[in-house]
């Protein structure tokens, strides 16, 4: 386990598990299948599962925290990703005493094109593996509306760099994000764009995504080749 490069969590990254470790309590909002909306947490795990993990007579939530439950995690905000956890992009930014901290595991086999948002051509059915799961997390403490405009930034940044260069996908039906941040009494009522905050959150996140999908991009690649 371990802290990469000033980063506000350590990452343990022991397959099919990827396990990133706050040194106290977070406040963390998420769409999470075990702890939705907003919850008080240390941990945020990521379990790797296969298809044949998730057969339609296996309730997805109950594999989820059965598997949590049997590592020691049953408190943790847990996601669920099909993309090989070794495969995990963390990048930290900082401006004066802010830090944030984003770490993302990307699979892009059921992405969502700009076409099919337009309606003008289907929406993938999910079937196929591949999913974007985030984790951003940020030093000063915010207040709930703050907390989901982080959500909403980060969700932009992670668009954006899935759109640069040429890109087509916006996002893949399984996508989930998570925002922590400190527990406090005085948190910033605001984190947008032209907030620090937002900024820092926004830039972090574009890049952690950026190389992410390079990667997934150049696996794709070598997989094709004959």
């Amino acid at each position: 386990m371990s802290f990469d490069d000033g980063a506000l969590f350590s990452c343990e990254c022991s397959p099919p598990w990827l396990v990133a470790r706050f040194p106290a309590t977070q406040r963390i909002v998420s769409w999470s299948l075990n702890r939705p909306g907003f919850a008080g947490a240390d941990t945020v795990a990521w379990l790797q599962v296969r298809n044949a993990d998730l057969p339609v007579t296996v309730d997805p939530l109950r594999l989820l925290e059965t598997r949590l439950a049997e590592r020691g995690l049953a408190g943790a905000v847990g996601l669920m990703t099909a993309r090989d956890v070794r495969y995990h992009h963390v990048e930290t930014s900082s401006d004066g005493d802010l830090r944030v901290t984003a770490m993302v595991t990307l699979g892009l086999s059921n992405g969502v094109t700009t076409e099919a948002l337009a309606g003008n051509a289907p929406v993938a059915n999910g079937s196929a593996i591949g999913t974007i799961n985030l984790l951003v997390a940020i030093s000063a403490p915010l207040d709930d509306g703050a907390l989901l405009e982080t959500i909403a930034i980060a969700a932009t940044a992670r668009t954006a760099a899935l759109l640069a260069d040429d890109g087509r996908i916006v996002a893949t039906g399984t996508d989930c994000i998570a925002v922590a941040c400190p527990r406090g009494s005085a948190g910033a009522d605001f984190a947008g764009l032209h907030t620090p905050v937002g900024r820092l959150v926004a830039e972090t996140v574009y890049r952690a995504t950026r190389t992410a999908r390079s990667v997934w991009e150049a696996s794709v690649t070598l997989d094709a080749s004959p």
